[in-house]
């Protein structure tokens, strides 16, 4: 079966979603489509590129997600993600923090369609591999659908093919940008709407999906699903990904298959000067729901013992230690 590649992704999560942590998803999921974290302009004009940029290729394919209102910064930090390899520069404007809001990028663009089409057109000048948009349905108390559509037509005619669409509505002031993951309602209905009316346009769905069953649902109506939150917090799920929906016939990785990869990934990193601690804490969901796994979360969540790690023998002892609670012959306690 062929599949759209951004058939499912991995959201753009601010310190989630770095190296280490799409590493991680990596060793679950060979075709599931990853997002590094929201990188700003700023960040990539006026700091250090490498750290922010670069990433192993092993992690492929991956999207650079960039903030920013500028289109000439904008045009300039798309470029520095193509030539580092990226496959697509992905365009915030759904984050509702004041500090992007302050920077002017994020939800608050949506009430600046022809600036985003700007922003998009600029980067689309200079960099051949797909420029996309993430946004909500709305912002504040505007929630009629002709908002949402006529934000994306507008940007639809710069040359954008693909948008995600985060199905909520983004409050900017007043809630935080966890209550704003929560409180808005979910309307999957406006995606499904979008994709009706531009049918010639990618539409991904996004917000509060958790389950292989949502996620079919889902694609009976758009191209794609982006979780988020149930990814970090119960990675495993990706591990039937790639045979679900890429008709992928290569085994579904086991959780150990994907802890003993990460071990390695982890020994050599602390052999380079590196904090074990920096990898772990994005694995921490693994065992979710096998005996053993407080356990196992125990060993592998001490700080203290992470920054005491040196020797790829000691990162093996501690994995080692860490799988001497689990019993995954049986369910985990109450």
């Amino acid at each position: 079966m062929t599949a759209n590649p951004r058939r499912i992704s991995v959201a753009p999560m601010m310190d989630w979603t770095d190296r280490h942590c799409r590493t991680f998803h990596r060793s679950l999921s060979q075709h599931t489509w990853l997002y590094t974290e929201m990188v700003t302009t700023g960040a990539l004009l006026h700091g250090d590129v490498a750290r922010h940029l670069d990433f192993d290729a092993a992690e492929q394919p991956v999207a650079l997600q960039l903030g920013g209102s500028e289109p000439a910064d904008l045009a300039q930090a798309a470029k520095l993600g193509e030539q580092w390899g990226y496959k697509e520069i992905n365009l915030n404007c759904g984050c509702p923090s004041e500090r992007v809001q302050r920077g002017a990028f994020g939800a608050c663009l949506m009430a600046e369609p022809q600036l985003v089409a700007d922003c998009v057109k600029a980067m689309r000048d200079v960099v051949s591999v797909p420029v996309t948009v993430k946004h909500r349905i709305g912002i504040d108390t505007i929630e009629h659908y002709d908002f949402v559509r006529d934000f994306v037509g507008v940007i639809a005619e710069a040359g954008c093919e693909t948008f995600i669409v985060h199905a909520r509505n983004a409050i900017l002031k007043g809630l935080s940008p966890k209550e704003n993951r929560e409180i808005p309602p979910l309307r999957y209905e406006v995606a499904y709407q979008l994709k009706k009316e531009f049918p010639q346009l990618e539409i991904l769905i996004n917000g509060g999906i958790v389950s292989y069953g949502e996620m079919e649902e889902h694609l009976r109506h758009v191209d794609g699903v982006m979780i988020g939150r149930q990814a970090y917090h119960d990675p495993y799920i990706l591990a039937e990904m790639d045979s679900r929906f890429y008709g992928a016939e290569t085994p579904v990785p086991s959780r150990e298959d994907a802890e003993l990869s990460m071990q390695a990934y982890i020994g050599q990193l602390v052999e380079q000067g590196g904090y074990m601690g920096a990898t772990t804490r994005h694995m921490l969901g693994l065992h979710r729901g096998v005996y053993g796994g407080r356990g196992w979360r125990r060993v592998l969540s001490d700080a203290r013992r992470m920054h005491a790690v040196r020797t790829r023998a000691e990162v093996d002892a501690l994995f080692e230690e860490a799988r001497s609670h689990l019993r995954p012959d049986l369910l985990e306690a109450a």
